[in-house]
């Protein structure tokens, strides 16, 4: 017995490296920091939630960024201002803002915070003091009218119109999912009015998506004009960081390496 004990520890032993080798490895981490800043804040838009940025967290997250997405309340645009400013202290360091459509209003007022070192447009507002994401798209004709209203005051694209309105680049099985899980925003929030604009103090990047029919690309043009915003065009619907999030994460990283 002693004996058949000595040679099957001696065979386990010999078997050790092979076993090593067979044992799961953990999945790869970045080994670099990224030049600049680090830590990258996303606020979504309206009628989606935060999980359509998943690639983009992805993207960038193995390049080394810290990445937070928020998921807005989208009851008052001041609720989530603070919500906004609330993930910002919880950063270890200087933050990149990027906010997506109503989300753009949200990093106008919230990103005046020391911490905050650059702001993106993703196909978003960018109101200046005293407007409003209404006032904004009621400026120009708007691409199309499908926003339906509940009784209480609610918001939501309707459902059949869904897909050519915010997302003609995504497959059917995608767009038909959406539309019918829609998180519904507040007219309150839409018609509120911004108090300041970070843009005035902080450099900001754009992304003017060129086909889209939910936020006019004259207006997103016209709007990062003024602001000074550097922009990039890109051929795509209002859900562009779905259809493109390697372009999008592009924007943001640029952004990124280009401010300290």
């Amino acid at each position: 017995m002693r004996t058949l004990l000595s040679l099957t520890i001696a065979l386990m032993a010999s078997m050790g490296p092979a076993l090593a080798d067979e044992a799961p490895k953990a999945a790869p981490t970045p080994t670099s920091v990224p030049a600049g800043v680090k830590n990258i804040v996303i606020v979504p838009g309206a009628f989606v939630d935060g999980s359509g940025w998943r690639v983009v967290h992805d993207i960038l997250i193995h390049k080394g960024y810290h990445v937070t997405v928020e998921q807005p309340r989208i009851e008052t645009l001041a609720d989530d201002i603070d919500l906004t400013r609330e993930l910002i202290r919880q950063q270890d360091g200087p933050v990149v803002l990027v906010g997506h459509s109503y989300g753009g209003a949200v990093i106008t007022v919230a990103g005046n915070r020391d911490k905050v070192k650059a702001l993106v447009y993703v196909a978003g507002v960018q109101p200046s003091e005293g407007e409003s994401l209404s006032q904004l798209v009621g400026s120009m004709p708007s691409p199309s009218n499908d926003i339906v209203a509940t009784r209480d005051g609610h918001l939501y694209v309707e459902p059949s119109k869904f897909a050519a309105d915010f997302a003609a680049d995504l497959t059917p099985n995608r767009t038909n999912f959406f539309a019918v899980s829609q998180a519904q925003a507040t007219s309150a929030a839409f018609n509120a009015t911004v108090s300041s604009a970070a843009w005035h103090s902080k450099p900001s990047w754009a992304v003017v998506t060129t086909e889209d029919h939910a936020l006019s690309p004259d207006l997103q043009r016209w709007m990062y004009q003024r602001a000074g915003s550097k922009v990039t065009e890109i051929k795509a619907s209002h859900l562009v960081y779905i259809s493109q999030p390697e372009a999008v994460a592009k924007v943001i990283e640029e952004a990124a390496t280009s401010v300290h």
